[in-house]
């Protein structure tokens, strides 16, 4: 139980040390790019912009901006934004990140249920049509990126079939095109990933002797061999859930979904280091909050990996 306790405290020590690192790194990047948020802008008479940095609290010894900004950061406060004007960081992405997690938390489902099954039933049948099929499926959608793969899906059963809208959000169809799009690349590598980890498993001792017992494949495969199998395809899926849950700009600009997927790019264009700051600490909190997860289910799966084990 003590070694329970200590473990999770310094899991969250690892975090908050993560997440302070990225924070300080981010801002300090941010601050010493060339540029400013006003650069684009008409030059301001220099009463107004002295007030506006002020207001942005961009005014000041650069520790003293860092220091300001970790408080804010602490009590929950991402600033206003220096792009869209009486906005803060914190409603822009209380606005559109529910709609990217969505479409991330869809996508997520499908790359997790359908790669799963695709590996193992490849691994199941080894040498087979099934295996031949399915790693040719995977080959074709790992080399298809978002931005061929949604204008096909888009032709085929948006103009061909009239099946699916284009575009747009607001209503469950609308999810279906591009949660398939933004999916089936990682599904690809998960079915791969499971079928690499099932071939293993499916050679190990514990295999051999459930045969010898008299157990069927089926449950061999199903119940016994994937709690092993599946380890590797955990450790990736910690990573993935992060990358997919804060959206692809690329699927969100195809199917016109107004998410935050968009803000990792045009904040950098707009020089808004509010607004990046913000989502990067929203996809930094995100990836090792996953990652924590699955170092718990890998745990979970495996008992015998340790508490001072690296995942």
């Amino acid at each position: 139980m003590v070694s329970v306790v200590w473990h999770l405290i310094r899991k969250v020590a690892e975090m908050l040390f993560v997440m302070f690192v990225v924070v300080s790194i981010t801002f300090f990047l941010i601050r010493l790019a060339p540029g400013g948020p006003f650069d684009s802008e008409r030059k301001l008479p220099a009463e107004i912009e002295r007030a506006l940095l002020k207001k942005y609290k961009l005014d000041g010894p650069l520790w003293e901006q860092y220091l300001y900004y970790l408080r804010d950061v602490v009590r929950g406060d991402l600033r206003l934004s220096t792009k869209y004007r009486n906005r803060s960081v914190n409603e822009l992405l209380a606005q559109t990140l529910p709609l990217t997690m969505g479409l991330g938390l869809t996508a997520f489902l499908l790359v997790v249920t359908g790669g799963v099954t695709l590996g193992v039933i490849s691994a199941w049948k080894y040498g087979g049509l099934m295996d031949a099929l399915a790693m040719f499926f995977a080959l074709l959608a790992i080399s298809l990126p978002s931005f061929v793969l949604g204008p096909i899906l888009i032709l085929v059963f948006s103009f061909w079939l009239g099946w699916l809208p284009v575009g747009g959000w607001g209503e469950l169809q609308h999810l279906v095109l591009p949660a398939i799009t933004l999916a089936l690349p990682y599904m690809a590598y998960v079915a791969r990933l499971t079928r690499a980890g099932m071939l293993d498993a499916l050679e190990m001792e514990f295999v051999r002797t459930g045969r010898a017992k008299g157990l069927s494949d089926a449950v061999i495969v199903w119940k016994h061999a994937m709690r092993v199998g599946l380890l590797p395809v955990v450790s990736y899926l910690g990573p993935l859930a992060a990358h997919l849950l804060t959206g692809s700009i690329v699927v969100e600009t195809l199917f016109n979904i107004p998410g935050a997927g968009g803000f990792f790019v045009y904040s950098v264009l707009n020089r808004d280091g509010f607004l990046l700051g913000g989502v990067v600490i929203v996809y930094c909190g995100l990836l090792v909050v996953f990652n924590a997860l699955v170092d718990l289910i890998l745990r979970i799966l495996d008992p015998r990996i340790s508490s001072d084990e690296r995942i």
